[in-house]
């Protein structure tokens, strides 16, 4: 017997009516998320779904979800919004929980359900990246995506990991989590950071990037920047240049989008078109 699907039909049937998506963020005009979806819903003959992009806030995060209709099934949640969707959420999942962060919202019969993939997409990039197990690692910026980065590494079996951050005291959940999961912590101001461990994620943001690329990199480095437009960045630049490798943010794009079309529409995502819809955009 087919699963339940997030609006209620069994995974396989379509749902009465249309259906409508999006991903929520500030900024959203530069998210490649409609075009993974889109290629999703076309590729499941899902004819009746749309899949948008929503300029909000975290502010307005509650009000958007309080006055939708039930045609609306789920939401790509983004910065600023990762926390906010947290705390808006009727029912959060326990990961979501733990980090106090996610990027998914679907709609459920109990209300708005919080999931988060990021951990999915990040573990999933660095494992194709060549990375089966971490010893010591490090982590740039201590935001939403930085906490999901932690749970990923610790599912690698990190042993350490360095969390380099412009404000210590900012990096609460981060630490916290990395706590919870007994991964041994040092926390280091990026002004002074000597970032030598094998593996780093950085999810420091567009306007940090020359800060974190005047970094003294090294040859036998994997470093995932989870930003990808635009490509390559200066950090991935100064990483290649000094012989390391680089893992584009793009990569945990798609495989986080595939773990939401999945809680979405509740069919197995269309991986085949999904990576296309990239490779050709």
């Amino acid at each position: 017997m087919a699963e339940p699907a997030p609006d209620g039909t069994a995974a396989g049937t379509a749902a009465p009516g249309p259906r409508r998506a999006a991903v929520l963020g500030r900024p959203v005009g530069h998210s490649l998320s409609p075009l993974l979806h889109r290629a999703a819903y076309a590729a499941l003959g899902l004819t009746d779904w749309t899949y948008d992009a929503l300029d909000i806030g975290a502010e307005d995060l509650p009000v958007l979800l309080a006055g939708l209709g039930e045609e609306w099934r789920g939401f790509s949640v983004t910065m600023p919004c990762k926390r906010a969707a947290v705390d808006a959420a009727d029912v959060v999942e326990p990961l979501p929980r733990l980090l106090h962060a996610a990027n998914t919202l679907v709609r459920t019969d109990a209300g708005w359900r919080a999931e988060n993939t990021d951990v999915t997409g990040i573990g999933m990039a660095l494992q194709l990246a060549g990375v089966e197990r971490v010893g010591r690692a490090a982590i740039l910026g201590g935001g939403g995506t930085a906490v999901a980065a932690a749970v990923a590494l610790a599912s690698l079996d990190a042993e350490h990991v360095d969390v380099v951050v412009r404000e210590p005291a900012r990096a609460g959940d981060l630490l916290r989590v990395l706590d919870t999961l007994a991964v041994p912590t040092t926390v280091v101001p990026l002004g002074i950071a000597t970032v030598d461990a094998p593996v780093v994620v950085s999810t420091v943001p567009v306007d940090g990037q020359p800060t974190v690329a005047a970094l003294d990199w090294r040859a036998g480095q994997t470093v995932l920047d989870v930003l990808y437009d635009p490509w390559p960045t200066p950090l991935a630049q100064r990483v290649t240049a000094a012989g390391g490798t680089v893992v584009s943010g793009l990569e945990v794009l798609f495989w986080q989008a595939t773990a939401q079309v999945e809680l979405m529409t509740g069919r197995p995502a269309p991986l085949t078109a999904m990576r296309a819809a990239l490779d050709v955009r």
